[in-house]
């Protein structure tokens, strides 16, 4: 397991955020404590609505839905993001697509990201504060057992919640799951000593794009991260505005997630799951896809021509259609 020395430079978890500007206070409709709610303006697109899921502490968590064109049997899509994003960066291609293939769906915003309360306290999420908010969500508002799709640390997340599927009343029973360039059981550990060993070079990009958020601000940077080389240039800049303001506090605390890990493994899992890596990740790894597949004992998709952001990248169809006919499959 990692240290706290070691995850300090971790290309995957964001360095300490600085204090909130500006942010809003709640409605009156809320509780009287000064929950401030992180500003990302997204402009819907048609048939998507956005709206507020209120936690029992209070927090409200951000949700951008798209129903199905018309009714029908095929399970909901619960959408999951990771780090530096938020539930815009499955609204802009993934909920039109996989709603007129039938699917309602949900994209949620974890506390702290996207448009979702900020806590007042100014603590970051753990896998399991992060893992109940859904659990609340999906038995409140989503009618019948869905399917959980994460990306990045959204994937590891969703890891942790099927490990806590069994004997828990908490958390409502899955159709199934989608883990896409998803951090592996075992955390991120493993990819940062990878990277150092044999990538050195790309290990101090990673860092600097990730850790110290240079991402930000370096449009070549951002573009080597998270997409492919040839996405244009304007999408970029229009993601990384988003991404810049999407987090006001990291979507992880270093050392409660160091203690929770691994994920516990499943023995008698009765979970469909379908684990897919990008070959073009500059995050994930080769190894890091094994290791979530083996973990699961099912066998790994890689995606061809696409980058870490699959969701977002140039050839954002090549993973969706894959996904499409998993749930085919699934639910036919």
């Amino acid at each position: 397991m990692a240290t706290a020395t070691l995850a300090t430079v971790s290309p995957f978890l964001p360095s300490p955020p600085p204090a909130p500007a500006r942010a809003r206070t709640r409605s009156k409709r809320t509780t009287t404590r000064p929950f401030l709610r992180a500003a990302c303006a997204y402009a819907l697109q048609e048939g998507q609505s956005r709206r507020f899921h209120r936690l029992p502490c209070g927090l409200d968590l951000e949700v951008i839905a798209q129903p199905a064109p018309a009714p029908g049997e095929r399970p909901p899509l619960v959408f999951v993001h990771g780090s530096f994003h938020a539930a815009w960066c499955w609204a802009e291609h993934w909920l039109p697509f996989f709603s007129r293939a039938g699917f309602p769906c949900y994209a949620l915003s974890l506390r702290a990201q996207g448009e979702s309360s900020v806590p007042q306290e100014a603590v970051a999420g753990t896998l399991e504060t992060h893992t109940g908010d859904i659990a609340d969500f999906i038995q409140k508002e989503v009618p019948s057992p869905p399917v959980l799709i994460g990306h990045s640390f959204g994937g590891l997340i969703v890891q942790q919640y099927i490990s806590r599927l069994q004997g828990s009343e908490l958390h409502p029973k899955l159709t199934g799951a989608v883990l896409v360039c998803s951090v592996p059981p075992s955390g991120n550990s493993g990819l940062v000593w990878r990277y150092l060993l044999t990538k050195p070079v790309a290990a101090v990009k990673v860092t600097l794009s990730l850790a110290a958020k240079a991402y930000a601000n370096s449009l070549s940077l951002c573009k080597e991260t998270f997409f492919s080389p040839q996405m244009d240039d304007g999408l970029v800049l229009r993601y990384q505005a988003l991404m810049k303001k999407s987090s006001k506090l990291p979507l992880f605390d270093l050392r409660k997630l160091n203690s929770a890990l691994p994920v516990p493994s499943v023995p008698d899992n009765t979970t469909e799951i379908l684990v897919m890596g990008a070959s073009n990740d500059f995050i994930v790894d080769s190894e890091g896809l094994s290791e979530t597949s083996r973990f699961y004992g099912v066998q790994p998709v890689c995606v061809e021509g696409v980058a870490h952001d699959m969701m977002l990248d140039s050839s954002w169809e090549k993973g969706a259609e894959i996904i499409l006919t998993w749930l085919e499959k699934l639910t036919p």
